[in-house]
């Protein structure tokens, strides 16, 4: 008859619980698994079979009481680190998200607002479009699979511990929003450029023929110009979305370095 300690049987749910808060916090936030359009259960499952196969493979964890205020502690950190390295992702899908909403304002599409069903919030059709077309990208590129493999990276780089999150990992996370913005400019950069001449012509033709409405012709012909340089824009978008994703995964990397560095 087989026989268990209570050490054996608490150093057996750790080495099980403790990762599987960091997977379980990574999926329920990271895009295209962590959407409103995947069930929280099914997340959860597929948390629970990642853990199963990645915890014979991971470093021994400490040996403390599953119960303890200590474990507790342990948990927080590991889902804060899931939570870091799933942001990272997000921010990637939000620029280009962001960068539709910049060129739909200058359109003048900021009104054609639709509901992100894998969101839930509203957003333009331009960043849905864009949101659709990336993600499509991202998944075909096996984008999702370098993703686990951070993920799984992440478990040898920073362990389980008793150790808390370093200032300097949350400041470089915050300080992500930044680039963000500074992509989102990049990739509307082109189209925004297009309707400022056009805007500018307009207001050459309003000088040089007053009695012209110019409000009745331009803003059609703002929308059917900025649709067409958008449509043009979207043939070279492959070559900025594969250097964003490959600096977001190097900045995944580089989180979790600075989390190991004193």
């Amino acid at each position: 008859m087989f026989e268990f300690t209570d050490q054996q049987i608490g150093q057996w749910l750790g080495q099980h619980l403790w990762p599987l808060f960091r997977i379980a916090s990574f999926m329920m936030i990271v895009p295209v698994m962590g959407t409103q359009l995947v069930p929280g259960n099914l997340r959860l499952l597929l948390a629970l079979l990642m853990t199963i196969a990645m915890v014979p493979t991971l470093p021994e964890v400490p040996q403390i009481d599953p119960l303890s205020i200590t474990s507790m502690q342990i948990i927080i950190y590991q889902v804060l680190i899931g939570m870091a390295l799933g942001f990272c992702v997000i921010f990637l899908f939000q620029l280009f998200v962001l960068a539709g909403q910049v060129i739909a304002m200058q359109m003048g599409l900021g009104f054609a607002a639709i509901i992100d069903p894998s969101n839930g919030i509203s957003v333009t059709a331009l960043s849905q479009v864009y949101l659709i077309m990336v993600t499509l990208v991202f998944l075909s590129m096996n984008g999702h699979l370098v993703m686990f493999e951070l993920l799984y990276e992440s478990f040898h780089m920073v362990p389980v511990s008793t150790a808390g999150i370093a200032d300097v990992t949350w400041w470089m996370v915050a300080s992500r929003i930044s680039w963000m913005f500074a992509g989102a400019l990049t990739i509307a950069l082109p189209v925004v450029t297009s309707l400022f001449i056009v805007t500018i012509s307009f207001g050459v033709m309003t000088r040089a023929a007053p009695q012209m409405n110019i409000f009745a012709i331009g803003f059609p012909l703002n929308i059917m110009f900025g649709l067409l340089v958008f449509w043009v824009s979207m043939a070279g978008i492959l070559p900025p979305f594969t250097q964003f994703s490959e600096v977001t995964f190097e900045f995944m990397r580089t989180v979790l370095q600075a989390q190991v560095s004193p």
